[in-house]
């Protein structure tokens, strides 16, 4: 066998199990961005209804909280950016960090200074690449995010929240993660999660034609308020969560599927150049059994004279 045919079948054995790889990884992100995708849907109603209820209380007292009211001056902003622990997800994580860096932009712009929390080996990384502060991070659990990690997100920026700016404390707190549309589709957004804006869910319930419920508040809105945040927080930070999750899954299956196409695609053109190099050389081989045959019978022939 020749060097060049060996080069090629030893090409073509080490693409093939690459490409058993990516197959087997596509397999495995498929099934768990179904699993993930019911998770996003069993919780999005929770956190819509928690919404409805927490917009109701605003708009139904006049109590200031910091989960209904806007600062008159603010001057300091959290972001929380969510990301994955692992990569070969495409651009899952570049556009979610693309989408808080811009949000960090405008923020700065209008005279805030940003705080940093990051969810997710690979945005921890990028801030700590540049060098970035980032008040607190979190990982190890963003492939399969549980209530109790939302939970654990949440305290700090609760606490942020409820402190004076002068004490280390935030006027409002930004989420970036990337919602999970369908299996070809995920977006980076951005959306603000403290103060909620009544006027946005009012006027998005008048669009949908629903009609906020009445409520009856006990003992009073302000201690209602004060129940209804880290439970607000929480259920927002989680279905975030599990969306950003899906979104990687679906990510990672879509590129691991690019992956094995072009694996094969590579098998193909190797498996052709090896023919193409095997054929060549046969044909050199025949050559050179014609020609040593007619040199030996041009031999015997001046040795019979």
């Amino acid at each position: 066998m020749g060097a060049q045919l060996r080069v090629y079948k030893r090409r073509i054995r080490s693409v093939t199990a690459t490409k058993k790889i990516t197959k087997a990884m596509e397999m495995i992100a498929a099934s768990r961005v179904v699993k993930a995708q019911r998770k996003v849907t069993a919780s999005t109603p929770y956190a819509t209804e928690l919404t409805r209820a927490v917009t109701a209380v605003g708009t139904g007292s006049n109590t200031k909280h910091p989960l209904t009211t806007e600062a008159e001056t603010a001057t300091r902003s959290a972001v929380l950016l969510l990301t994955s622990d692992r990569g070969l997800a495409g651009a899952f994580n570049s556009n979610a960090i693309k989408a808080a860096e811009k949000l960090t932009e405008r923020l700065e712009a209008e005279g805030k200074e940003v705080d940093a929390y990051i969810v997710g080996r690979r945005g921890l990384a990028h801030y700590n690449f540049r060098e970035r502060k980032v008040v607190e991070s979190w990982s190890g659990f963003t492939d399969e995010p549980s209530y109790a990690d939302a939970k654990k997100v949440a305290v700090p920026l609760i606490e942020a929240i409820e402190k004076e700016t002068a004490e280390g404390g935030v006027d409002e707190i930004h989420i970036v993660y990337t919602e999970f549309i369908s299996m070809m589709t995920q977006t980076a957004i951005e959306s603000r999660l403290l103060p909620l804006s009544l006027e946005d869910v009012a006027e998005e319930s008048s669009t949908k034609g629903e009609i906020l419920p009445l409520y009856d508040f006990e003992p009073s809105a302000e201690d209602v308020l004060d129940a209804l945040l880290p439970r607000y927080v929480e259920s927002r930070i989680y279905n975030a969560m599990l969306q950003s999750a899906a979104s990687k899954h679906a990510a990672t299956r879509r590129a691991m599927k690019s992956a094995t196409d072009n694996a094969g695609d590579l098998i193909n053109s190797l498996s052709r150049l090896a023919n193409a190099a095997r054929q060549a050389e046969i044909t050199q081989e025949i050559s050179e059994i014609v020609g040593g045959t007619a040199a030996l019978a041009d031999a015997t022939a001046g040795s019979d004279k």
